[in-house]
């Protein structure tokens, strides 16, 4: 069974996901309900549960708040909100779920599947850290991603990453100091998490951050990066990066 805490202002919204998890999610034991910041904190601490439903905004504060008074956040967490904000694109950056008021049936059961693959209980505390750093607007310049291998956690500034390239369902990363990942996403799904940074996208294969470009060889149609890599740009893109480029 998977132990659950769902903590929601609105006694509507808990009922609502309650009812859900008991419809779709039979494994999901829901042993604690909590409608503020330190209510929650309060049942987390008592109940040790595998996963917690967190509502973004609640009147004594935010859920991002209840996180950082966790001394460890030991607990999967899927946060729940019925606005698409800033807040959604650093919990992204995290590595961390979130669902969307209403909640659709179909995607509560992926998040849940999701813990269901998780074979024994782990801390979040990096990706938390991440996540609360990157809740600066200010911060632009040093947003950090989290990137999951098989073996580690790995935490990176976005502008330390030069270039990322398509392997079928995988993406190699290249970073400036050498350093290379090979994460389970495909690049689709990689350009989607980076599309606040300075990427674009040359090539099917290939995502450049824009700031190593050093120059545009006309006769191979390809961009140089500052490690070397030569990075082909597709017949149909050639135009646009083009004037981007003659933009720098």
């Amino acid at each position: 069974m998977i132990r659950c805490v769902i903590v929601e202002d609105e006694p509507k919204s808990r009922e609502t996901l309650n009812g859900l998890l008991k419809r779709f999610c039979d494994d999901v034991m829901i042993v604690a309900e909590a409608g503020g910041v330190e209510a929650g904190r309060q049942a987390i601490l008592e109940h040790h549960p595998d996963l917690v439903f967190l509502d973004i905004e609640m009147p004594d504060g935010s859920g991002f708040r209840l996180l950082e008074r966790l001394k460890d956040v030991n607990f999967e967490v899927v946060f729940t909100t019925a606005f698409e904000q800033f807040a959604i694109k650093a919990i992204r950056y995290a590595a961390l779920d979130y669902l969307l008021k209403p909640i659709v049936p179909e995607e509560l059961v992926a998040a849940v599947n999701k813990v269901r693959g998780i074979k024994e209980k782990k801390s979040n505390q990096k990706q938390i850290e991440v996540l609360m750093s990157n809740l600066n607007p200010d911060a632009l310049e040093s947003k950090k991603i989290v990137l999951s291998t098989s073996e580690k956690i790995h935490v990176v500034e976005m502008d330390n990453i030069i270039r990322c390239e398509s392997d079928n369902y995988y993406t190699h990363f290249y970073f400036k100091d050498g350093g290379h990942l090979l994460i389970s996403k495909t690049l689709k799904d990689v350009e989607s998490l980076l599309q606040e940074g300075n990427f674009i996208r040359p090539h099917k294969s290939h995502l450049i951050n824009t700031r190593y470009i050093r120059n545009f060889n006309r006769e191979q149609v390809a961009i140089t990066l500052s490690d070397g890599s030569l990075i082909p740009v597709s017949r149909r893109k050639k135009e646009k990066i083009l004037e981007f480029i003659n933009q720098l």
